[in-house]
């Protein structure tokens, strides 16, 4: 017996048995499908990915290399060489011959899916014609098949049971085909890597986190606003009001709602209280919170773990990080570190929601699965990237109407995405469908809450020059300064006084955090009467969302009217002022960045001309979105045209999809981790972990705080001069963090690192 027992064949180094990881990973999926498809487990197609999968495993060459190897990077494709090592084609081809036997063409057309999913688990979902469709008929690909079933897998493994291939009953039909197979890509790949995982880790501590349940967390999150001190002012009342709203509407049906409020209104609880309510009545398994821009997850995330404080630091996710490995780079390690979202709360980027969900990477897919179920806040929904608008909104209608989600847009500005009537007609926009307004009477709230006076420029098409505005800014007290672009910000700072503060995204999350707090105690400090000295802070506009800041005087740079009306939101928030704040628009020595930026500066301009008596009147911003989304093209990388299936092959574009949906402007980013002086032992110690154990999830997200993002090619450019080393494929470590990562500025290498793209500012 254990001669036979050796001879098993393995799915893994270190004797991990090829047998039982089919039907583990068979089980896991069709465990997580059943989250959108109510069928018994044995008819569901994740089911059956999983239990083909690794088929090609059973090639005696692949377990004569998976056993000399004992390398836990032995079965990823693409890591070794040598046709005899590959395994993904063969269960894709069984696939396509089993079903054709029992269920004649139909059954080959419908196993076009399974070949989808199984040929892709190691490098990613493909494009039919010109890619997968290829892949499947060549002798290599048919050769891997035939030594497979030569080794005689076991007959259990290789009958569809009861499975019966039905296209009728796919979610959304022929417009969610796509994104249905990215949902079944997801089981099948998370599944993989949890069972994967648990056999490279007996015997290791696992970190994973025990997060509480919701119910849990609405509880503790009511006992936190009841025992909440609040001042008796109308903002707060106003605010009360506002929350009572929330959880008066949580018990509608699921779908769409909007949550329009002002700046200032209390809409990060608020819309918390909401989802954690709905989610609540409607029996939803997690909520997503995402966020226009990376730099201000960090104050969100802090404000929820505040709340949640009871229930321990590792009550969410915080995942914003770009370090992940390129597929020709993955190891072991790094495919099972990247994230799965298994949390009840997580915060993220709009550009990790949204990538995700159009991606084609096992490791950005891995995660889908868990958006179904989910109570998803848009938070500043007018930053939707507007060049992929449509996509966005089609797949957001698909997973309310088929995945059991929830979303909840939440804007200060934006007239509702169910209607066309403010968007050029040409366009034909597909809006959302049945968005209902939580709050009754937004226009009285706008109101109530009007604290600023805006002043603009005299003259739209004269700069004014960085010494001038400096020496403005100078002449000023107490003042907020916003500009477009970390460039501006440090050419600007450059010019201030010494004591000036400054806030970008080349400072880490950590550093920006602990300025954010500075600037609090000082604001509260001058308030109370014990400070005086000058508080003047440079930012970019990573301060328009998420970050709590009330100064009596802000500066904004053209940009957006939605940005402006951000900007105004960090003035008089509290309206603590005898009178109005005061915002002063200015147009900057350098013009807003081309593109999206650029467009929403000139509709902006076109939308304000004569209007200097009240430029944040709510009935501007229809007029303004109308200007900018006619300058758009809302589908500009022609993704719905890419993902549209072709019917008689069932083919799809998914990887040229997931190659133009990229939501910044630089293409790739890198992720640098620095060793930011205030927790430099901290990082150290993780840094150790990482050397030594290699990438976790838990250990990711740790670091996360500490990292800056910046284009991979000035990455690559600082590992060249040896000003970084790369301790994992994806992730990038500062060395000389005296040289190279200042108190003020932060990451200070190279005047060109900055991302122009609006999304990760």
């Amino acid at each position: 017996m254990k001669e036979l027992a050796v001879a098993e064949p393995w799915a893994h180094s270190g004797g991990h048995l090829l047998a039982d990881h089919l039907k583990a990973v068979a089980a896991g999926a069709s465990e997580f499908s059943s989250r959108f498809d109510a069928a018994e487990p044995a008819l569901r197609w994740a089911w059956l990915a999983g239990l083909w999968h690794d088929l090609g495993k059973y090639r005696p060459g692949f377990q004569m290399y998976v056993r000399l190897a004992d390398n836990p990077d032995a079965h990823i494709e693409g890591k070794v060489a040598g046709r005899e090592k590959t395994h993904s084609a063969a269960g894709a081809l069984w696939a396509m011959q089993r079903l054709e036997k029992s269920h004649g063409a139909k059954g080959k057309l419908a196993a076009h899916v399974l070949a989808y999913l199984i040929a892709g688990h190691h490098t990613g979902l493909a494009d039919w014609h010109e890619g997968l469709k290829q892949r499947l008929n060549d002798p290599d690909s048919v050769q891997e098949l035939q030594e497979a079933l030569a080794a005689s897998p076991p007959g259990e493994l290789l009958e569809p049971g009861g499975f019966c291939p039905d296209l009728r009953s796919i979610p959304g039909g022929a417009d969610g085909f796509a994104l249905w197979v990215r949902m079944l890509f997801s089981c099948l790949v998370d599944a993989d890597f949890l069972d994967t995982e648990a056999h490279f880790d007996v015997g290791k501590p696992a970190h994973r986190e025990g997060f509480p349940p919701l119910a849990q967390m609405r509880q503790v999150f009511d006992a936190y606003m009841a025992a909440l001190p609040v001042a008796c002012t109308p903002v707060n009342t106003l605010r009360a009001d506002i929350l009572r709203q929330c959880r008066a509407k949580a018990s509608l049906p699921a779908g769409f709602f909007s949550l329009t409020v002002p700046t200032g209104g209390g809409k990060t609880l608020s819309s918390l209280a909401f989802a954690l309510e709905h989610a609540a009545a409607h029996g939803q398994r997690r909520i997503i919170y995402a966020i226009p821009y990376t730099s201000i997850i960090e104050q969100t995330a802090d404000v929820f773990r505040k709340v949640f404080q009871s229930l321990g630091d590792e009550v969410l996710i915080e995942h914003h990080s770009q370090a992940d490995a390129a597929e020709k780079d993955e190891t072991a390690r790094s495919r099972l570190a990247c994230e799965n979202w298994d949390a009840p709360l997580i915060v993220t980027t709009n550009v990790q929601l949204f990538e995700s969900l159009f991606a084609a990477k096992t490791s950005r897919c891995r995660k889908l699965h868990n958006i179904a179920g989910s109570v998803i806040v848009l938070d500043e929904a007018q930053q939707l990237p507007p060049t992929f608008l449509q996509p966005i909104l089609d797949v957001l209608n698909l997973l309310v109407a088929h995945y059991g989600v929830t979303v909840l847009l939440c804007t200060a500005t934006q007239p509702a995405l169910s209607s066309t009537r403010y968007f050029d007609a040409s366009k034909n926009l597909r809006g959302l469908e049945n968005v209902r307004e939580i709050i009754d009477a937004p226009d009285a709230l706008f109101d109530a809450l009007k604290r600023v006076e805006v002043e603009l420029p005299a003259d739209w098409h004269t700069p004014i020059s960085w010494a001038d505005l400096a020496a403005q800014l100078s002449a000023e007290d107490c003042v907020l300064a916003i500009v477009n672009t970390r460039k501006a910000a440090r050419e600007l700072q450059r010019l201030m006084p010494e004591d000036t503060l400054h806030l970008s995204a080349l400072m880490c999350g950590a550093h920006r955090k602990d300025v954010i707090a500075d600037i609090k105690q000082r604001l509260q400090a001058r308030r109370d009467g014990h400070d005086l000295r000058p508080l003047r802070v440079i930012s970019t506009q990573l301060v328009e969302a998420g970050v709590d800041i009330d100064f009596p005087v802000v500066y904004r740079a053209l940009a957006g009217l939605d940005s402006i009306a951000q900007a105004a939101g960090r003035c008089n928030r509290e309206g603590r002022l005898p009178g109005k704040g005061r915002v002063v628009v200015f147009v900057p020595p350098t013009p807003a960045p081309p593109g999206h930026l650029r467009k929403g500066a000139d509709a902006c301009i076109s939308t304000l001309h004569g209007q200097a008596h009240d430029p944040l009147a709510r009935g501007l911003f229809e007029r303004y979105f109308q200007d900018f989304y006619r300058a758009v093209n809302l589908d500009e990388k022609g993704i719905v045209d890419l993902l549209k299936v072709e019917p008689r092959a069932l083919a799809v574009k998914f990887r040229s999809a997931a190659e133009k949906f990229k939501l910044s402007d630089d293409e790739d980013q890198a992720s640098v981790v620095v060793r930011y002086a205030a927790h430099r032992d901290a990082i150290e110690k993780w840094l150790a972990t990482l050397a030594a154990e290699g990438p976790q999830r838990w250990l990711m997200r740790k670091l996360q705080r500490y990292t800056v993002s910046i284009p991979k090619r000035q990455a690559d450019k600082l590992l060249q001069q040896g000003s970084l080393t790369l301790p994992m494929p994806g992730l990038y470590v500062l060395k000389d963090t005296d040289n190279l990562y200042s108190n003020i500025l932060g990451l200070v290498g190279d005047d060109d690192l900055y991302n122009p793209s609006g999304f990760a500012l």
